[in-house]
């Protein structure tokens, strides 16, 4: 954050490459363009996290999009323990009207401002990727506090509208008692905590009864 109470993103980033301890497959290098020969003589991920995850003078939180992918990666062991922003369900809750909520639909959809098309390419290699999420979350942050984001992460996505099926992309609001019922059976986690919202929106279960409890934090 500013002198000015508002948040920013610095032109502080990098990046390393990481030798994953076997060959890249060909399906990896057409998604990320990286090949054997970027990775050879480089750090293993052990050796290489610990000094990105715990910034000189620590971190308030760290963010990513999707943030339980990578929290399988970024363990409390190499993080220290910091706490986590997930800015993909913190986009559900912030700007439910978009049509959708990828990393790279949400930079074309908002077009944040300061955003250089050229930095943020290629898309799904770690910098631009990251580059692209820091616009995301300095929004966030001047729409809602740090604290807020970071309880929205630490519960389950609340989906603005229903993702498959026979009533996908209607609101959940618009959906019976009984289908939402339905819902409560689902295998997504994701669903029933937003079936189960609109069902405690109504009144229809007492005060935390049924109700999803908030995602495991893995720290």
């Amino acid at each position: 954050m500013g002198d000015d109470g508002v948040w920013h993103v610095n032109d502080d980033r990098g990046a390393v490459f990481v030798n994953p301890g076997a060959p890249i497959s060909t399906d990896t290098m057409a998604v990320h363009h990286i090949i054997d020969a970027d990775v050879e003589g480089a750090s293993y991920w052990a050796e290489a996290a610990p000094p990105i995850l715990r910034p000189a003078g620590g971190a308030i939180a760290l963010a990513a999009h999707r943030a339980t992918f990578e929290q399988r990666f970024c363990t409390p062991r190499l993080s220290g323990g910091a706490r986590w922003i997930c800015t993909w369900k913190c986009a559900l809750r912030t700007w439910p009207h978009l049509a959708g909520f990828s990393n790279q639909r949400l930079r074309y959809q908002r077009m944040p401002a300061g955003l250089d098309r050229a930095i943020g390419l290629p898309a799904h290699r770690a910098l631009p990727d990251a580059y692209v999420t820091a616009h995301h979350l300095r929004d966030m942050l001047n729409a809602s506090s740090l604290d807020q984001l970071l309880a929205w992460s630490e519960q389950p996505g609340l989906l603005p509208r229903v993702p498959s099926g026979p009533h996908r992309k209607r609101l959940w609001s618009e959906l019976s008692d009984e289908a939402l019922s339905a819902f409560m059976e689902n295998r997504d986690v994701d669903v029933r905590f937003s079936a189960n919202d609109e069902l405690q929106r109504r009144g229809r279960f007492g005060e935390g009864a049924a109700q999803e409890p908030a995602q495991q934090s893995l720290l």
